[in-house]
């Protein structure tokens, strides 16, 4: 994959992540209450930290904020119901009357959801860009669990947490005998897990 690729599966979940924190931020749940950009704003010193952070895991070059910048993630845009229910995998169920998913106990549901799986893809995505670059699993692996603090706006996932969903989520279809994954990246990707295993106590 290219370094865009990889840089492209990173920040996919991560805009997901950055809508749930903002959300979250309300304490209302109203999504008419939502500004990316605010909040953004008034967390820019973690966001520059797990942006910083990002970089270092997966070795990008300019493309990742190149590409961070065109889709437009750390601007404001409008937050509804049905990017909440994609975000969180469908797991809610299309209502009839669409308007039901702007139902404040809806958000928050769907916030919780998508926090869950959007930080397990983005773990997936980090280490694997890590795994392509050949980043020293040592190194890596603090900066993974630092980034994972970083990038939860719910307030509800842990480092561990979320290590644990993505190793029994992600980490066995990746490393079964009938995977794609080419041998040097299952052996990467065991690297991390053991790493990341010992450094989080899990």
């Amino acid at each position: 994959m290219t370094q865009q690729t990889l840089a492209r599966s990173v920040i996919a979940p991560l805009g997901g992540l950055l809508k749930v924190g903002a959300v979250t931020a309300t304490g209302s749940w109203r999504l008419s209450e939502v500004s990316v950009a605010a909040y953004v704003t008034a967390h820019q010193a973690e966001v520059d930290r797990l942006l910083s952070g990002i970089q270092r895991v997966g070795a990008f070059g300019e493309v990742f904020l190149t590409v961070l910048d065109e889709l437009g993630y750390l601007r404001d845009h409008e937050v509804t119901g049905p990017a909440l229910l994609l975000w969180s995998g469908g797991v809610e169920g299309l209502p009839v009357d669409v308007a039901e998913l702007e139902e404040p106990s809806t958000v928050q549901r769907m916030c919780r959801m998508a926090a869950d799986l959007q930080l397990t893809e983005f773990q997936d995505a980090l280490i694997t860009a890590a795994v392509a670059a050949g980043v020293e699993t040592g190194a890596g692996t603090r900066k993974v669990a630092e980034v994972l603090g970083l990038a939860d706006g719910s307030g509800r996932c842990s480092p561990v947490g979320a290590f644990r969903m993505w190793r029994v989520a992600r980490l066995p279809s990746l490393l079964r005998p009938g995977s794609d994954a080419p041998e040097w990246g299952k052996a990467g990707f065991r690297r991390y897990e053991r790493g990341l295993a010992e450094l989080l106590d899990a």
